[in-house]
């Protein structure tokens, strides 16, 4: 299994002759979308979701499928057989890569900032990605895709959320707000350099992968 990192929350995962894209927002390049079988995403908000990217793509291949949740799919109008709606406990496949749904809202921003609904993906129970919510996926995950920084993000409740989950390995995403300075000291804080989360941060620029066996 291999995940790329396509600009801010964007991950294309590959497993043998499938390819899942999740959260190909306004930061990511087309190419993400190139191949794919099926577009998962989290939430509404459009730096996850670009509805002029996605339609294009879905234009340019029959065969592309969106799972994500109802205020997502509600903006697809027109679209209804190749988009399925799921929520907290639903589970799907995509050409054998097993997923499992898990979370409901959006982490909050400020109490005045309505939420949104907000649901997160984890990828044959060893690859999570929660959107942009400390969801904590139902047991110990191989890789989290940790979201680094955003107007909701707080750096000590990042180092706890790590904590809890227990996975291997943290991924950063959610970053395309950071300097490269801010990065730096992001990472930091989350690695070696931090009081420690009990995993590895695994940091990937834009457009590297990695191979998870």
């Amino acid at each position: 299994m291999r995940i790329t990192k396509f600009g801010h929350a964007c991950i294309r995962l590959e497993h043998d002759a499938a390819t899942v894209v999740v959260d190909p927002g306004m930061f990511t390049d087309p190419a993400a979308l190139t191949g794919a079988d099926a577009v998962l995403i989290t939430h509404e908000h459009v730096d996850h979701f670009e509805e002029a990217g996605l339609r294009a793509a879905l234009e340019a291949d029959p065969a592309l499928r969106v799972w994500t949740n109802s205020a997502v799919a509600a903006q697809l109008d027109g679209l209804a057989q190749r988009v399925t709606v799921v929520g907290e406990g639903d589970a799907f496949e995509v050409g054998g890569i097993g997923v499992s749904v898990h979370g409901e809202w959006h982490a909050v921003i400020h109490p005045d900032i309505p939420l949104v609904k907000n649901v997160g993906f984890l990828f044959d129970g060893r690859i999570f990605h929660p959107g942009d919510a400390l969801t904590v996926p139902p047991h110990t995950v191989e890789t989290l895709l940790l979201p680094v920084a955003g107007p909701w993000t707080k750096v000590s409740e990042l180092i706890d959320y790590v904590r809890e989950a227990g996975p291997r390995q943290a991924v950063p995403v959610h970053d395309a707000v950071l300097s490269p300075l801010g990065l730096a000291v992001h990472s930091r804080l989350l690695g070696p350099g931090g009081p420690g989360t009990g995993a590895e941060l695994t940091a990937l620029g834009d457009g590297e992968s990695l191979d998870l066996g």
